[in-house]
Parts: C-alpha cells; sequence; structure tokens
C-alpha cells in the first residue's frame, strides 16, 4: 500500500443524481425501477431532479433494487478519514 493515493473529487453528486446515475449504470428505465420497487415513477422522477427528499425508507428500497447500501444514495459525497474507515 505504499503506492496509495486518495482519489480527488472531481464532481459533487447530490442525492437525486446518485440514484440516476445508479439507475442508468444498470440500464433501468424510471418505469422499470419503478416496477421493481413499488415506487411511482413521478416519485423516482422528483426523486432524481431534487423536488422531493429521499428519505430513508425509500433510500432502503431503491438500494435493494439499485444492489447498493443505502449511505450511497443518501450521502453521494461523504469523505470518511482512512483512519476511521479501517
Amino acid at each position: 500500500m505504499k503506492n496509495y493515493r486518495a482519489a480527488k473529487k472531481r464532481v459533487e453528486v447530490s442525492v437525486g443524481e446518485s440514484v440516476r446515475i445508479l439507475r442508468e449504470l444498470q440500464e433501468l428505465s424510471q418505469s422499470q425501477l419503478s416496477g421493481l420497487t413499488g415506487i411511482p415513477q413521478a416519485t423516482i422522477s422528483a426523486i432524481e431532479n431534487s423536488r422531493v427528499n429521499l428519505g430513508v425508507e425509500r433510500a432502503k428500497v431503491l438500494a435493494r433494487a439499485l444492489n447498493c447500501h443505502p449511505a450511497v444514495l443518501v450521502f453521494p459525497g461523504w469523505e470518511v478519514a482512512l483512519e476511521a474507515a479501517a
């Protein structure tokens, strides 16, 4: 690990953008994600456009469908010190 170099943050990502990015990476439409989660497509659109707060319960449901941890959605720009992460 001598050559370890921490990645630099290049872009700020909002909660809604993190949902959209993960959805698109998995090649899902908003309608398909709606079908997997039971969350209306209009609500998914509103979340992605930061018109509606994600909330913990929705984050859990979306994280299950998007195969990620809910924290990835709720805290997209979270930085943890290396010592604290270990």
